[in-house]
């Protein structure tokens, strides 16, 4: 089974081309974070309500992409307690999201899912690329949001998780048309409601945009 990080990047990814929807580079940091928070919420080494990340377990998953931001965790917050709120562990792991996208390609690639491609011109680099080999993996995900989004169903926890994840990237205006993300919006938004720390990745980067907007100095 993929982590979320890899099934963001499939969902990231143009079949035709190998190249990458373009997205806002805070928008994915902060989402590949929330990725990595999400799995280890779902291996039970974490947990949180509305205002606090508790840590349930510090013992290592045996999985690369998950296992350092475990660490970082375990060395501020004792088993059973909290050290801090999920959106400070948004903030904290984003600033790791070039390493958890670089791992994740590479996951996907030793997998079969992708190839790597340099484009270069006159011995050049210009450009690397990563078609899709198998599209199996990534039909699935689609299909799977799919099915929540245009349906009524109770969604299961991983489709709640990858929906948030592919909200707070901007990923379904790429993914959708406009009438079926018309369609979609309010279902979406319910989804989203699902899962606190989907909440706080989106808080996250609305706050974050918002402070940079502020920060910069108003267009001549």
């Amino acid at each position: 089974m993929l982590r979320f990080a890899e099934e963001i990047m499939l969902l990231l990814l143009h079949d035709e081309n190998g190249d990458f929807a373009p997205v806002s580079e805070l928008s994915l940091q902060c989402a590949l974070a929330g990725a990595v928070l999400m799995d280890l919420a779902l291996e039970n080494r974490i947990d949180t309500d509305t205002e606090r990340l508790i840590l349930l377990g510090s013992t290592p998953t045996g999985d690369d992409l998950l296992d350092p931001t475990l660490a970082n965790i375990a060395e501020s917050t004792p088993v059973g307690e909290s050290s801090h709120d999920a959106r400070y562990w948004v903030e904290y792991v984003a600033e790791y999201a070039y390493e958890i996208r670089a791992r994740a390609l590479d996951r996907l690639i030793k997998a079969g899912i992708l190839q790597q491609r340099d484009d270069r011109f006159l011995w050049v680099f210009r450009a690397r690329r990563y078609p899709i080999v198998d599209g199996k993996a990534e039909r699935e995900v689609k299909l799977r949001i799919m099915g929540v989004l245009f349906s009524d169903e109770i969604p299961d926890p991983r489709d709640i998780v990858i929906i948030a994840l592919a909200d707070v990237c901007g990923l379904f205006r790429e993914i959708l048309s406009r009438r079926e993300l018309n369609l979609a919006t309010a279902r979406i938004d319910q989804v989203r409601k699902l899962d606190l720390i989907g909440q706080a990745v989106s808080q996250a980067v609305w706050d974050i945009e918002a402070s940079l907007a502020v920060a910069m100095p108003p267009m001549m």
